[in-house]
């Protein structure tokens, strides 16, 4: 009698609306299970990512019936294709259920639909917003009567096929599926599937990459199947869907607490496959000796099972290998920075302009597009066609094939380095021998007859001639003074990212990167609609922290000593005036608070959900051995002032990949008030109140504290 089967899951690059790339990449996927090693003729059940078939990224887009309507074309054409089968195949696509709108899984064997299965948890925090569009199956372990549109029951000769809460049965084992974000429920349907005999779960995922994340993920498919026993297809996403997510891939495939297939993260490949050969009795027998799952197994509802007339496993497989467990291989963050640059090639088919400072953040940035050429070189001579067609589009050269980096990145990042008469020879020299060693095209300008040009109009209209704080004027034509400065920037950025390549002789225009932080965009450390404005910000959801390991990461990892005084510099704006031909501005002087100080604030606020106040309750503990009660109650108001006055800003950050869950990204992740009360007079007070408590208690009862 046959127990070991072969099973698949896949992680793929699909696009929202993009239906027919997407047919085609699920075609390719299950042409990659059904040629995966088995034994005895029998094939493996295909798993795809969360809704496939539409993309997962076409948000306000479900509410039209056109993306119904092409998803059941997309589901007719995979219906007939001979590549699925004798596989019984699991795609997500969008479905009307008795004028509801549902997401759910569709499985189907040789021309017949055996389920279709509604998600019954629907992600509706952070990036997600399902419930806006789709609407949670409740009734457990319940199943109706699907009526199927005319072209399906064409191809399947059914009129109706059982929609809800069911599992499958084979003639060997039996099959359940959640979908993405029940996994991550406290009460996950794989917990009553185990319990009721299911052998095998699979689960259709769009989860989004976030950095040092991958490890909740792997733990949470590892316990699944080591507290309960069975097998476990873990499915996901992989690119940017045309959004902010980037999603990282990972597939895995998991069993009785061990991994035995993963899949590769940040792959540029737009279709991979995993597959595993698994013996059910391993299941059965890790089953057999847990009593506390049996007890509950003897007590547990019964699910609705479809039964299907196929058989995973064939009866000669004595000798048939199986899989062996693997250990799960990590990347550091640094290495997810480095590895996420891939998601700039596939989507953006031009090349890139990025105003070069001199410091780390624009370093970083220009590190990210060097890192993004080595892999493409790397894919290129591993014959990835897919991205040596991109390549070629974006250099407009169809005979191109990227060999060098450095050729490369001289092709498609243009550099500039903006000077004033407040910058340094520091930085424009650290700027020029970054650009040379990665091999950009480097321009070096300066803005001061521009800067003067806009001053002069100001002049000239109103008899005034603001100065600089250094020489005598106020705070207010201080800052005014340094904006002017940074958005001529923007201006100049665009204008050379328009016509840089058409004065060089060369066809097409650039994207502009801009290179602000996380962090400075929480504050809103930067000017609005200065060059942190530009078409996307590869580091926009990446804390400064990180980012200096990540350069420091880069020196060894591509051979780049010019990063090594970037480091050392102190980050500044270069906005006022020099003293003695040196820096005297700083940013972390600017704000009032360190980089480090500021991620702190960030997770706080965000991640831990805290106002002042309770901020401030949480800090007291955390620096009682640094700071006084008075000198948190300082920082955390001058914190949320700065905060709250710059609010706006954050309204209109560069589209940025969503890399840290602090993020204050205004679109969708961080829905919060862009007007505040800036004293914030309640909360601010209630600090006030706690601190002359504490300043009246006996010294002792600080803890310490000088």
């Amino acid at each position: 009698m046959g127990r070991k089967v072969t099973v698949a899951t896949c992680a793929l690059n699909q696009w929202a609306l993009d239906f027919e790339g997407n047919l085609q990449r699920i075609l390719k996927s299950e042409s990659g299970a059904a040629g995966a090693p088995v034994w005895g003729g029998a094939r493996a059940p295909w798993l795809g990512p969360g809704l496939p078939v539409a993309g997962y990224g076409c948000w306000d887009h479900y509410y039209e019936s056109d993306t119904l309507l092409h998803s059941f074309e997309v589901l007719a054409a995979l219906l007939e294709s001979p590549v699925t089968q004798d596989i019984i195949c699991d795609v997500g696509m969008p479905v009307m259920h008795r004028n509801v709108r549902y997401n759910c899984r569709v499985i189907f064997l040789n021309r017949k639909i055996l389920l279709i299965r509604p998600k019954m948890a629907l992600a509706n925090e952070g990036n997600y917003r399902e419930l806006r569009w789709f609407t949670p199956w409740s009734r457990s372990r319940h199943t109706e009567e699907y009526f199927l549109p005319r072209m399906i029951q064409d191809l399947t000769k059914q009129e109706t096929v059982p929609f809800g809460d069911a599992v499958l049965v084979t003639w060997d084992t039996c099959i359940g599926s959640e979908i993405c974000e029940e996994l991550w429920t406290p009460h996950s349907p794989h917990i009553d599937m185990g319990l009721d005999g299911v052998e095998i779960i699979t689960n259709a995922s769009g989860s989004h990459h976030v950095l040092r994340k991958a490890n909740t993920r792997v733990d949470l498919v590892t316990m699944v199947t080591s507290k309960n026993g069975g097998i476990y297809l873990l499915a996901n996403q992989k690119g940017c869907d045309g959004d902010r997510l980037y999603y990282d891939g990972c597939a895995m495939i998991a069993m009785n607490g061990s991994v035995f297939a993963q899949g590769s993260q940040f792959s540029l490949d737009d279709v991979e496959v995993l597959t595993a050969t698994l013996d059910l009795e391993d299941v059965r027998s890790y089953r057999a000796e847990i009593s506390s799952r049996n007890l509950a197994a003897s007590r547990a509802s019964p699910y609705p099972r479809v039964k299907v007339d196929f058989a995973l496993s064939c009866h000669e497989d004595l000798l048939a290998p199986i899989s062996e467990p693997i250990e799960w291989k990590y990347h550091s963050p640094e290495e997810e920075i480095r590895l996420c640059s891939r998601c700039l090639i596939g989507p953006f088919q031009a090349g890139f302009l990025l105003p070069l400072s001199g410091g780390v953040d624009s370093a970083a940035t220009a590190c990210l597009i060097y890192s993004m050429c080595c892999q493409v070189c790397e894919a290129v001579r591993s014959g990835n066609e897919e991205v040596l067609a991109d390549v070629r589009t974006i250099v407009n050269q169809i005979s191109y094939t990227p060999q060098d980096p450095r050729d490369l990145c001289g092709r498609i990042l243009t550099t500039c380095y903006m000077a004033s008469k407040n910058s340094s020879q520091e930085t424009c020299t650290r700027a020029r021998e970054l650009a040379q060693q990665i091999g950009s095209h480097h321009i070096s300008l300066n803005i001061d007859p521009a800067v003067k040009a806009v001053m002069g109009i100001f002049s000239l209209v109103t008899g005034k001639s603001p100065l600089f704080a250094a020489h005598g004027g106020s705070s207010r034509e201080n800052l005014a003074l340094q904006n002017v400065q940074a958005r001529i920037r923007m201006v100049l950025a665009y204008l050379f990212a328009q016509l840089s390549l058409w004065s060089r002789g060369v066809h097409g225009g650039l994207l502009v990167l801009g290179s602000a932080n996380v962090d400075e965009s929480l504050l809103g450390y930067l000017t609005k609609y200065d060059c942190s404005s530009a078409d996307i910000n590869p580091i926009g959801g990446i804390s400064k922290t990180d980012l200096r390991v990540f350069v420091q990461f880069c020196i060894q990892r591509f051979q780049l000593p010019a990063l090594q005084s970037i480091l050392l510099a102190p980050a500044t704006a270069e906005l006022e005036p020099l003293a003695d031909g040196q820096v005297s501005q700083t940013d972390e002087e600017d704000m009032g608070m360190t980089y480090a100080e500021l991620s702190v604030y960030g997770k706080l606020r965000k991640v831990a959900k805290m106002g002042p106040y309770s901020m401030f309750c949480k800090l007291l503990g955390m620096w009682r051995h640094i700071c006084t009660p008075r000198q948190v109650a300082d920082k955390v108001k001058r914190f949320f002032s700065k905060y709250s006055m710059n609010r706006h800003k954050m309204t209109t950050l560069t589209p940025a990949y969503h890399a840290e869950n602090y993020s204050p990204e205004d679109n969708r992740f961080d829905l919060r008030p862009f007007l505040y009360n800036t004293s914030w007079p309640w909360q601010f007070r209630c600090i006030e109140n706690q601190v002359l408590q504490l300043e009246r208690a006996e010294p002792q009862s600080l803890d310490g504290v000088d």
